[in-house]
Parts: structure tokens; sequence; C-alpha cells
């Protein structure tokens, strides 16, 4: 089915055919009567193309195409009749009969009575001698296989081409939903980590809260509550705000808006509002592209997580630099240092960067010593978010 473009192109072929055969056959035979006919049957085949061809068009098959394809042949054979060389139509005809039927045998029956409709023509026009004969048949026989075996190979083309584009936008779609599917998995594994991390961490806070609220409960009634107690309420209530803090800080929206350096300092810097450690940068990595970017800050905020709930420490570092075709992140803290071994499967702050980084290629490296504690992150250069 041809499209808007398509029979605007067609509406320009049928013309120029028209025009230009007329101006033809004005100069070949002036005014005679043969000529008026020719111009009569002209105008005829311009009638319709738009009563009928450009909607057969359309119709891939349906009542239009069938009229047009029917006239069509009438048409060429009548002008062959008038003049022989008016058989210059073919060139619109053949085509035509391509572009409106909607199946290979269709077209080759519609050429084929083309063809014969030329050669009565031919016949008319020239003559019925042996020599004019001869002529006629290799003249019809040589249009009507050029048109086949154009008509082939360029249908064959346009099958080729729609099978690929069905096969695209398969490809496209299974994308799509790939993707999709991604997006779900990593929302869900996002979910049990921050369940995991609650649980492990702040629900935890809360219980005690919960029961050095009832100890206090019982002194109370007993008159027997004194400031250690309230003391320890405070103290666990100081806790549970700063595993809060630490869950938020790891999972902040990542702000890249003045680049990877700005992103970082802001990072340490409320990082040493909060804790009171002081965090110093050292940040000597080249431009990078926005995922990596991405990634690396991650890394960042959960190193500084982990620092802020475990080592005890009074200062960290945050470093970044490339090493032959890798990012490579380090925080580093002088705290009280801890097991690798044991820590890994300790809650889920050290098991999720590492299982993040395996999404991108990356690995981690642990060194628990006290007073030199580092994690460092290693990122191939361009990994994706």
């Amino acid at each position: 089915m041809a499209d808007g473009r398509e029979l605007r192109g067609w509406d320009l072929a049928v013309a120029g055919t028209v025009v230009v055969t007329a101006g033809l056959l004005g100069l070949t035979l002036g005014l005679a009567p043969r000529a008026l006919v020719g111009f009569g049957l002209l105008a005829a085949l311009g009638v319709a193309w738009v009563a009928l061809g450009r909607g057969a068009c359309r119709d891939e098959g349906g009542p239009r195409a069938i009229a047009f394809l029917a006239i069509l042949p009438v048409l060429c054979g009548a002008l062959v009749a008038v003049s022989p060389f008016l058989a210059i139509v073919q060139a619109l005809a053949y085509p035509l009969a391509w572009t409106i039927t909607t199946r290979v045998r269709q077209a080759v029956l519609a050429n084929a009575a083309i063809a014969l409709a030329v050669g009565v023509g031919f016949l008319v026009s020239a003559g019925t001698r042996p020599n004019d004969l001869l002529q006629t048949a290799a003249t019809v026989a040589l249009s009507l296989a050029f048109s086949i075996a154009l008509g082939l190979w360029i249908t064959r083309i346009a099958a080729a081409g729609a099978e690929k584009a069905r096969l695209l936008a398969e490809l496209t779609a299974a994308q799509d939903e790939l993707a999709a599917l991604h997006r779900d998995r990593g929302a869900v594994a996002e979910r049990e980590r921050l369940a995991r991390e609650l649980h492990d961490t702040i629900a935890q806070s809360l219980t005690g809260l919960v029961l050095l609220g009832q100890r206090a409960r019982r002194e109370l009634r007993d008159g027997a509550l004194d400031d250690e107690t309230l003391a320890l309420l405070e103290d666990a209530a100081r806790e549970a705000l700063g595993e809060t803090r630490a869950l938020v800080a790891a999972t902040a929206a990542v702000e890249l808006g003045s680049g990877l350096e700005a992103a970082l300092e802001r990072l340490a810097a409320r990082f040493t509002r909060e804790t009171g450690i002081a965090v110093e940068t050292r940040l000597t990595v080249g431009e990078l592209d926005r995922d990596a970017e991405v990634v690396v800050l991650r890394c960042a905020q959960e190193g500084l997580a982990n620092v802020r709930k475990h080592s005890g420490a009074a200062t960290a570092r945050v470093e970044l630099e490339a090493e032959a075709g890798q990012v490579v992140v380090r925080v580093r803290d002088d705290g009280r240092g801890f097991d690798p071994v044991a820590r890994r499967g300790d809650g889920f702050g050290l098991d999720g960067l590492a299982a993040r980084l395996e999404l991108v290629g990356g690995r981690l490296e642990l060194d628990g010593t006290a007073g030199a504690t580092v994690l460092t992150a290693r990122i191939p250069t361009g990994a994706g978010a």
C-alpha cells in the first residue's frame, strides 16, 4: 500500500508521462484525427488515474484496483494503435501494475495483459506483414521479460526490507522488555537491600529504645529512675539517628550537575558536618563519562557510610585516580579496623557494594588494618551505572 509520499511521486509520473507524450504526439501528427484520438486517450489515462488509480494504490486488491487494472491495458493498446511510438506508455504501465497488485502472480498477469494489448496495438498501427509481426513479437517479449525481471527483483528487495523492519521491531521490543526486566530486578534488589539494612540497624536500635523505655517506665513507677537510664535512652536514640543518616547518605540521589569532583567534595563536607569525622579528598582522575561518574559517587557514598557505622575513626580520606584503564576509588580511615572476611555477610553494606561493582565489571578490595583501613573499588573506564 503506497503512502502519501509515494502517491505524490506517482501523480508526478502520470502527469509527466501524459504531458510529454501529448507533446510528442502533437509534434509528430499535429492535429490529425489520429492525434486527436491520442489526446483523448491520454486524457482518459489521466482521469482513470485520478478516479481509480490513486485509490487503487490504497485498496490492496479492492474494487478500484481491479477496475484500474482492467482499464490500463485497454488504454495502452489503444494508444499504441494510434501510433507505434506511443508504446512509451509501457514505461509507466508496467510499474503501476506492480505497485497496485498485492501478489506476484497478479502482477505477472497484469503485465501479460498490458503486453498483449500493446502487441495488438502494434498490429493495428504497424501492420501484419512478417517483418512487422517479428518486430512486434520481439518488442513485446523483451518489454514483458524486462518488466517481470525488474518487478521480481524489486519485490524481493521490498520483501527483504519488510522482513528486516519486522525483525528490527521485534528486537527493539525485546530490548525494551529486557530493559524493563532489568529495572524491575534492580528495584527488587534495592528494596531487599533497604529492608535488610533497616532490619540490621534501625530496627534493632528502635527495639533497644523500646526496651529502655519499658525499663524507664518500671523505674519511674518504683521511684528508682536515675540519670543512667535516661543517658542510655539518649545514647540509643543518637545511635538510631546516626544509623538513619548513614542509610540516607548511602542512598541519596546522585547530584553531578557541577561535575564529579564537586559532588565528592560536597559529600565529604556533609559527612564531616554530620559525623564530626574530618574527611580529606584527593581527586586526580581526568574527565569521565556520566555513567562511570555515577558508579564512582555511589562507591564513595557506600565507603563513607561504612566509616560512619563501624570505624570509630577521627579522620578519613577519599581518593580518586586512574590506573591502566580503570578508575580507582579509595576510602581510608584511621579507625579501629575490622576483619574483612568476618565483616562480609554482616549486614548488607559491603556485600551490596561488591554486588554493585560486579554489575559493571569492577571489584572490591578491603584492608581492615586498625588505624589504616582502606576500602578500594576498581571500576573499568566507561562502566555503566
